[in-house]
This record gives C-alpha cells, sequence and structure tokens, in this order.
C-alpha cells in the first residue's frame, strides 16, 4: 500500500496528519475524521467553548455522524444538552421535521431529521450548530432550515475546522481552517 499524501495540522494544541482524498477531478480535501479520536475531540471541546463563552444559547444541534463526538464532548464541557440530526427517519421518530441538503463528501443528497420529541426540546430555544468540518455550508444550511421550522433561533455556529472560502466562514466560531487542494 503507499502512502497517502497528507496536511499536517494543529488544532487545539493536538497535532494531526489529515489524508487528502479527490472528491472530484483536479480537487482533494484534507478529511477530518474525529470519531475515536478522544485526544483531539476533548481539546477541541475546551478549544470551542472557550471560543463560544460570549454566545448565548440553551441547546447544541448537531447532524449525524461524525460530529457527534464533538457536539456531546461541548455539551459535557458547557453542561448544555445536545440533540442530533438524524440522516435516517425511524418510525418512533413520529412527527418529525424534514430538510435535504448537497453534501460534498458524499455529492449526493442528505436528508436531515429533527426527531419528535427533539422539536420541544428546540422550539423557542437559542441553538447552537455545530459541525466538525464545514465546507460548503450545505450542511449547515439544512439544519438552519429544520430549526426554522421547529420555530428555534440560532444563536451562533461552530466547527472544528471550516475549509474552502475563508471569508464565506468569517462568522464562524473555528477552531482552524484548511485549504483546498487543487491540481
Amino acid at each position: 500500500m503507499t502512502k497517502r499524501e497528507s496536511y499536517s495540522i494543529e488544532i487545539a494544541g493536538v497535532k494531526r496528519e489529515l489524508p487528502l482524498f479527490e472528491i472530484k477531478p483536479g480537487l482533494r480535501i484534507a478529511i477530518l475524521n474525529i470519531l475515536g479520536d478522544t485526544e483531539l475531540v476533548a481539546a477541541c471541546a475546551r478549544g470551542l467553548a472557550e471560543k463560544l463563552q460570549s454566545v448565548e444559547y440553551d441547546i447544541i444541534v448537531t447532524a449525524e455522524a461524525k460530529s457527534i463526538p464533538i457536539a456531546h464532548m461541548l455539551a459535557v464541557e458547557t453542561k448544555k444538552p445536545y440533540i442530533v440530526l438524524r440522516k435516517v427517519y425511524k418510525p418512533y421518530m413520529g412527527d418529525a421535521i424534514q430538510a435535504e441538503t448537497l453534501s460534498i463528501t458524499t455529492g449526493q443528497p442528505q436528508v436531515l431529521i429533527l426527531d419528535e420529541k427533539d422539536r420541544e426540546l428546540v422550539q423557542g430555544k437559542k441553538v447552537l450548530v455545530v459541525d466538525d468540518v464545514i465546507s460548503t455550508g450545505s450542511t449547515l444550511q439544512g439544519m438552519r432550515m429544520i430549526l426554522d421550522k421547529a420555530k428555534a433561533t440560532v444563536a451562533g455556529e461552530a466547527a472544528i475546522l471550516t475549509e474552502g472560502d475563508r471569508a464565506q466562514w468569517m462568522h464562524i466560531h473555528a477552531l482552524g481552517h484548511l485549504p483546498l487542494f487543487t491540481d
């Protein structure tokens, strides 16, 4: 097996080598996969909690799946509850709210679903939207659409990293930024 090219980064004092993957001809992105990386997740949660001290919010919302660990650990750090927008509807979700977005990593439409029980938790609340990496903003857009339908207010948006056009993400509370890699 040949060694994959990577991008070196330090996030919240933790160094990682992020593998580069081609998502379309001539365009590669560095992949941050925090699943199972407890050292990085804990450091990022502490760093984001510090950055978010001035943001008033009641609850954290994230999308399934790779950002769940950061939402969970941020909830532990801030003592705020969190909910996860799911990608597949299950009958126990009841009267759920759905929105469709386009995923940059898969290039496919992605559905986000707010469970009936979680609708009541966000209704009328100030919400912090959290993601692992914000690249195109499509997942953010889907989360905003759902929260608007649920009559919640987005108080802030946070991510471990932003990617691509840095100017587009100036309002995001992030710990770092990834470039796009073009050939």
